[in-house]
């Protein structure tokens, strides 16, 4: 998680809407995590550390504080929607299938590079740029170790609604949840621009609501003018390139023009056509 980015480019996979949201409305949104492709974010990594300190206590013989901590942890999974984090998603490939296929609506979207060490730079306050950790085994994580601790250190059992400590590490396995996703996802090497807004006094930032044909969809607009200023630089300093789909149908030139139309010439000469051999269906 302390990685720069210095000489880095994270790829953003997606459509042209939020290309449109991006370049021309200077508008990041963050999705709701829970809302992913992986079914089991954030209750993936709060599930593995609640095996893993109850396993360790189960090891002691100390089966009664392993049975509290599964029944601290379970009444703590309820309020996964208070705690579920928001994501902006990145990926460490450049022009990748698979990446064309889950995120850039199936090859036909469109590729924005963002450089990592602008991102850091902008990752202030209760914004974070996190590195995606692809784990089966949290007993290693010092998570396990500050959880039985604090378990261990009374000989009763602790009162969690009256123990700070235990609270503290609870909010703190919510932040690195939104971090962790099952192995099977490791080909993705994701990067992610990561805000909780439970933590109200860092995030003052109003939520939106996408309303689809099917549901409606919660998000948090970041305001990309304002985070390039604290950065230092310019929108166009912070993408590199923009890549269209293997399988889009815009076209090169109609894009540039949309580019310069919109006061970014110097982005319009970065447009680049993916060289990715992607092809969803065999004639």
């Amino acid at each position: 998680m302390g990685k720069e980015y210095e000489n880095d480019i994270l790829y953003h996979y997606t459509d042209y809407q939020a290309l449109d949201g991006i370049l021309r409305q200077a508008q990041l949104r963050v999705n709701n995590v829970l809302n992913m492709n992986d079914a089991a974010e954030m209750r993936y990594f709060m599930d593995g550390l609640c095996d893993a300190v109850a396993g360790r206590l189960e090891g002691d013989g100390d089966h009664e504080r392993a049975e509290w901590v599964r029944e601290l942890f379970r009444e703590e999974l309820k309020k996964e929607f208070f705690y579920s984090a928001y994501a902006a998603c990145f990926s460490l490939y450049r022009d990748d299938a698979a990446q064309w296929e889950r995120y850039g609506n199936r090859g036909r979207g469109v590729c924005i590079a963002f450089w990592g060490k602008y991102l850091r730079k902008m990752a202030q306050g209760a914004l974070s740029l996190q590195t995606v950790f692809y784990q089966d085994d949290m007993a290693a994580h010092n998570l396990t170790g500050v959880f039985y601790r604090l378990m261990k250190r009374k000989e009763k059992l602790p009162d969690a609604e009256k123990e700070p400590d235990i609270k503290k590490a609870m909010n703190y396995a919510w932040s690195c949840s939104a971090a962790f996703k099952h192995p099977s996802f490791s080909s993705e090497r994701e990067v992610r621009l990561v805000v909780s807004p439970s933590v109200k006094e860092f995030f003052d930032v109003s939520p939106c609501y996408h309303i689809a044909v099917e549901r409606i969809k919660k998000y948090y607009p970041l305001n990309l003018m304002d985070m390039c200023q604290k950065a230092g630089i310019g929108l166009e300093e912070l993408v590199p390139e923009i890549i269209i789909g293997p399988e889009s149908t815009q076209s090169r030139s109609i894009l540039q023009d949309y580019l310069r139309d919109n006061g970014l010439k110097e982005l319009a000469e970065r447009v680049s056509l993916s060289q990715c051999p992607l092809r969803r269906s065999l004639s």
